[in-house]
C-alpha cells in the first residue's frame, strides 16, 4: 500500500464509501464529491482494465472507450505492477457475473 496515500482523512473517505449500499447511493455520493469528468475517468479506467484483462489490444480499447494510449499504458502498469486493486475488483465482478448467470 502506498504510504503517501494512506492517512486519516483518506481512511474516513474509504470508510464512507464502504457504507454505501446501493448503486443509487453511489451515484448520489460520487456526484456530490467529484466532478462528472472525474467519475467518468474512473469508469473509463475500470473498463480499460477489464479489456486489458480480456487480452484486448490498445487499439480495440481506444476505439471502444476513447482512452488515450497514456491512460491505457498507466492502467496496464497498475494491472501488472500495482497494488492489485484492479485485480481484486475484476475478479469480484467476474464472480458476480457468474453468480448472476447461475442464480
Amino acid at each position: 500500500m502506498n504510504k503517501k496515500l494512506r492517512d486519516e482523512l483518506t481512511d474516513k473517505l474509504f470508510d464512507a464509501i464502504l457504507l454505501l449500499k446501493t448503486r443509487e447511493e453511489c451515484y448520489s455520493f460520487f456526484e456530490d464529491i467529484g466532478t462528472i469528468s472525474e467519475i467518468k475517468a474512473f469508469a473509463q479506467r475500470l473498463e480499460v482494465a477489464k479489456m486489458l484483462d480480456e487480452g484486448k489490444t490498445y487499439r480495440e480499447i481506444h476505439e471502444k472507450t476513447g482512452a488515450s494510449e497514456a491512460t491505457i499504458s498507466r492502467v496496464s502498469r497498475a494491472l501488472n505492477y500495482g497494488a492489485d486493486g484492479y485485480r481484486i475488483v475484476l475478479e469480484r465482478l467476474k464472480q458476480a457475473e457468474r453468480s448472476d448467470k447461475t442464480g
